[in-house]
């Protein structure tokens, strides 16, 4: 199975925590032990999102905070490689020249944002895309997508499936500033619903909760197409 799996940036704390960056790259090599191709995408995270406030109070343009949000998700994309050792492509890929060229190998694509004005969720889309993915994992800090805001509503309930169309509706009056993105994106839901990517958004913070969804059970949401 072709893989692709985006690992929010909140995997990514101030603290580096060792053990935990480690308990999931020890879920992708085992994933890779089973004939997985696997692809992963870091978030920025609160460190991305500390660069880019300061910057923004700086008098720095949203062009240049994406800039420093990119950088910071490479980072992370590189802690990530340095435990996956010789099992990761040595290279993370900065554009989708070198990220087709990753793909021709076995070896497990690590990399984090490409360009300005785009999110590492809509870079995972497009590596989703370019891989011809049989799963898009999205893995955040939240169990999946719900009916509101579950950290405001009380009432908010988890949907296991999500009409793609209805998604781009709900995302459609959220911000795009830098650092700004949560759960998914517009540009990465249309990505999705174009190419028909069977895509999962799930409770990223149990490591083993990628694999078990890769394995095919049923959690978090799930995107439907028309």
């Amino acid at each position: 199975m072709r893989v692709a799996i985006k690992l929010g940036g909140h995997l990514f704390p101030f603290d580096m925590d060792v053990t935990r960056i480690s308990s999931y790259t020890d879920v992708l090599l085992r994933l890779k032990s089973e004939g997985h191709q696997i692809l992963v995408v870091a978030g920025g995270g609160e460190v991305s999102r500390k660069y880019i406030s300061t910057a923004r109070r700086l008098g720095a343009t949203e062009a240049f905070c994406d800039e420093l949000g990119i950088a910071v998700s490479r980072l992370n994309a590189s802690l990530l490689m340095a435990k996956l050792g010789e099992n990761a492509y040595p290279k993370s890929p900065s554009n989708q020249d070198e990220l087709r060229v990753a793909l021709e190998g076995d070896k497990i694509t690590v990399l984090g944002g490409l360009q300005p004005g785009q999110s590492t969720n809509a870079v995972a889309a497009i590596a989703a895309d370019e891989m011809r993915a049989d799963l898009l994992v999205n893995a955040t800090n939240v169990e999946g997508v719900y009916t509101s805001d579950p950290k405001k509503d009380p009432k908010a309930k988890l949907l296991t499936e999500i009409d793609s169309s209805r998604l781009i509706e709900i995302l459609f009056n959220k911000g795009f500033e830098a650092g700004g993105y949560e759960l998914f994106d517009m540009v990465a839901a249309k990505i999705v619903e174009r190419s028909k990517i069977p895509t999962v958004i799930i409770d990223g913070r149990k490591p083993e909760n990628i694999a078990r969804v890769v394995h095919g059970e049923i959690m978090g949401t799930r995107l439907r197409y028309k």
